[in-house]
């Protein structure tokens, strides 16, 4: 049976407890995976898609005492970093499907705008491979990443199986405790706004500095489909999130508007 190729990456770090719960997972199932860890060298949470572009980057390859068989690259620089320097570097293959997780904390609704954990599936999708972005809602601990684990693990043949659009990325997010968990069920994102507060503070020179601190703000609890509600009653929510981002809808209208722009000022 020819082996299906991983990439896994996270946000938090190489060494986060999520990222070794999904890799031994995958390891000890049915699945026959050739598994590649490449991932930043410390945590990069809420980083966005940012890359790398005025420093070199440096990568060292590495063993988790947990499984001295299981061998990562560890990236100083970002999850997106870590991805496209996995595929267009470090890799002699291509793999068949990049997972991002599992994070530590949640990525619902507008939050994956700022997530590195699904910023990184994005970077898989925009090299054309399928991704998952996995995340456990809350601090989580042993047993809710294990839990997250086994149920990516018994969707990925699933989601293989029914030829997932590479154009596709499936952002599931867990509850943290797996003896509450009521099911799962299909989403769409939901709407996550903060009410942003800017402390501001003085240094020991006196200069001002301003420090984030938000105040979450849920704003959908009439959209029975979205994430943050099927978290909220307790279910894992499973989001398609569709790229690239054109509003095609839109384009005829602008088309009009363009026509009777003048372009002499």
């Amino acid at each position: 049976m020819e082996q299906t190729h991983i990439l896994i990456t996270n946000d938090d770090g190489i060494y986060a407890e999520g990222i070794q719960s999904l890799s031994q997972c995958l390891i000890e199932s049915d699945g026959n995976y050739k598994l590649s860890i490449v991932a930043p060298d410390r945590e990069r949470s809420a980083i966005g898609h940012a890359i790398t572009m005025h420093r070199p980057l440096r990568v060292d390859e590495i063993r988790y005492s947990h499984n001295p068989e299981l061998t990562g690259w560890c990236v100083d620089g970002t999850p997106s970093d870590s991805v496209k320097l996995a595929l267009e570097a470090i890799l002699e293959e291509k793999p068949d499907l990049v997972i991002s997780g599992i994070n530590r904390g949640s990525n619902l609704g507008t939050d994956v705008l700022y997530s590195g954990t699904v910023s990184a599936a994005v970077e898989g999708l925009i090299l054309g491979i399928p991704s998952i972005a996995v995340s456990l809602t809350g601090s989580g601990n042993g047993d809710g990443f294990n839990f997250a684990a086994r149920f990516v693990c018994g969707l990925i043949p699933r989601l293989l199986e029914s030829n997932m659009p590479a154009s596709t990325l499936i952002n599931i997010n867990a509850p943290p405790e797996p003896d509450t968990i009521k099911g799962a069920r299909v989403t769409r994102l939901g709407k996550r706004r903060y009410r942003n507060a800017f402390e501001k503070r003085f240094d020991p020179r006196g200069r001002i500095y301003y420090w984030l601190a938000g105040e979450l703000v849920e704003d959908d609890p009439e959209d029975e489909d979205s994430d943050t509600k099927a978290i909220r009653e307790g279910y894992i929510s499973v989001t398609p999130i569709h790229f690239p981002l054109t509003n095609d809808d839109m384009m005829p209208e602008l088309k009009n508007i363009l026509e009777k722009l003048p372009l002499k000022y």
